[in-house]
């Protein structure tokens, strides 16, 4: 029996504005790296696909690393089709500079206002094409209000799962090694996951997927 597949985006992405500053997030990739080496572990065929991080890339991984929204939703689109699982932590910038400066822009002459363009929403396009054995998961970091914008984004998005987590508070969430997380089926059945390394957290985000992965399967 052929191993499943599991395709997996980690990190930021980086929107330039000229060559030398972006419009980015705090996202470390940690979570995403940790649920790359556990579906590794558990025996996934795994492709992580990382924005700009400094981590070092898990061994047994595929690693295609990408830089903007747009680069990681081509790749992702090129890929998705092939997965049976699909589990989008990356934090994707919502928007991009409506144009990229050659040069650096002088100091003197930055514009106060920044025009923009929103960047493609890649979650809700991948839930609106998922096959029916697909299995899409999702993660909601929010500042207030984090579990009902979860169960929006949840439905919204046509997801499988979507795992939501407190990003304001300094202990947990981007950049520290640990998080807590409430784990949302698409019944809207809520399973917490308590303060832990992310290390332990992907292997009960996993398990509990496959779990009721292999309950369906039977």
């Amino acid at each position: 029996m052929l191993p499943l597949k599991c395709l997996i985006s980690a990190g930021p992405t980086r929107e330039w504005i000229d060559p030398v500053r972006f419009i980015s997030n705090p996202s470390s990739g940690k979570m995403g790296y940790a649920l790359a080496k556990e579906a590794r572990d558990m025996g996934f065929d795994v492709c992580l696909v990382s924005g700009p991080v400094e981590l070092s890339k898990p061994k047994g991984v595929e690693v295609i690393e990408v830089e903007s929204a747009l680069n990681m939703k081509r790749v992702i689109d090129e890929k998705f089709n092939f997965y049976d699982w699909v589990i989008m932590t990356a934090a994707v910038c919502d928007h991009r500079p409506k144009s990229r400066n050659k040069i650096k822009i002088p100091k003197d002459q930055f514009p106060e206002n920044l025009l923009m363009s929103r960047n493609p929403d890649i979650l809700k396009e991948l839930g609106e094409k998922k096959r029916e054995n697909q299995v899409l998961v999702g993660f909601a970091a929010e500042t207030h209000m984090v579990l009902e914008s979860a169960h929006k984004k949840l439905k919204q998005k046509k997801l499988d799962w979507i795992v939501a987590n407190d990003v304001s508070k300094t202990n947990q969430g981007f950049s520290s090694d640990q998080n807590e997380v409430t784990l949302i089926n698409s019944d809207g059945l809520e399973n917490q996951i308590s303060r832990a390394d992310k290390s332990v957290i992907a292997k009960e985000i996993l398990h509990a997927i496959h779990l009721s992965w292999l309950e369906k399967a039977h």
